[in-house]
């Protein structure tokens, strides 16, 4: 087993290379939830990400603005946070910033575990990516299923929608959740917020979205 540690702007990655997929069921029941590090497992290796305060703030900010547009709108939104999202299926494992059951929340309502076997995937995955190192992980979510996922990288959003016919997440300007909302306001709004602040930005949002 290998390791190569890099020490990039937003995160702390280690990867480790031939981990066996037990290996890894083994390592993820030692350090159990209460962990700041996201996991990824793919090909035999396995990533781990630490993440720093950058990271952090969008995946919070941007988290909060997903959960002003389920408030305002009244949508129903159930969040899982980091969930780890597995496949035995194709020995793949990934773990997002952010996770949102949307349309499917009320398959999931009564539940704080998630079995990918019986339930279904997140309607919405929120990946920040300041290293510009996520895109490997889109195979991974194409195999579990994950409609959509939204691409932070810092400066700008990208949202990745899946086609069932190749089984690929495609780039697209519009989001599958919210359609409404210009993704393009979102890295705006955090830009903002460095000025502005956060509070006085989402209430100025909150009054948006009402108003759409």
């Amino acid at each position: 087993m290998t390791a190569v540690i890099t020490k990039p702007r937003g995160e702390n990655i280690v990867k480790l290379n031939s981990v066996s997929w037990e290996t890894f069921n083994r390592l993820l029941n030692e350090l159990g939830d209460k962990r700041n590090q996201r996991l990824t497992y793919h090909d035999h290796i396995l990533e781990i990400m630490s993440p720093l305060g950058k990271h952090e703030n969008n995946n919070r900010f941007i988290d909060d603005l997903i959960r002003a547009i389920a408030d305002e709108l009244g949508l129903n939104l159930k969040k899982f946070g980091s969930l780890t999202l597995k496949s035995e299926q194709f020995q793949q494992a990934v773990e997002p910033d952010s996770c949102y059951y949307l349309q499917n929340e009320p398959k999931v309502r009564n539940k704080q575990q998630i079995d990918l076997t019986i339930d279904p995937p997140p309607d919405l995955v929120l990946e920040i990516d300041i290293t510009s190192g996520s895109l490997h992980k889109l195979p991974i979510y194409a195999n579990l299923g994950i409609p959509e996922i939204w691409r932070y990288d810092g400066e700008k959003l990208t949202v990745f929608i899946l086609e069932k016919e190749t089984n690929n997440h495609r780039e697209l300007e519009e989001s599958l959740a919210f359609p409404f909302i210009n993704i393009d306001l979102i890295p705006k709004l955090i830009q903002q917020s460095l000025i502005d602040g956060e509070t006085a930005v989402l209430r100025a949002f909150r009054k948006y979205i009402k108003n759409i």
